[in-house]
């Protein structure tokens, strides 16, 4: 499977969260809804986890 990633700067928090993450598809959408929920304070749900997958994109070279 191809891995995908998520970078939190691509998104406006109030944090200033610069997190990257990726790896396996299923195995980032588990570890972004940890982090978003811990961090970001977004409550899980099915729309959540959408909106993550959308969020996701090809990885920097190399990661």
């Amino acid at each position: 499977m191809a891995r995908k990633a998520t970078d939190c700067r691509d998104t406006p928090s109030v944090s200033g969260c610069s997190l990257y993450m990726s790896g396996e598809e299923e195995e980032l959408v588990r570890a972004a809804v940890q982090h978003v929920v811990s961090v970001h304070e977004h409550t899980d749900t099915p729309e959540l986890r959408e909106e993550i997958r959308a969020w996701m994109k090809e990885p920097l070279p190399g990661t």
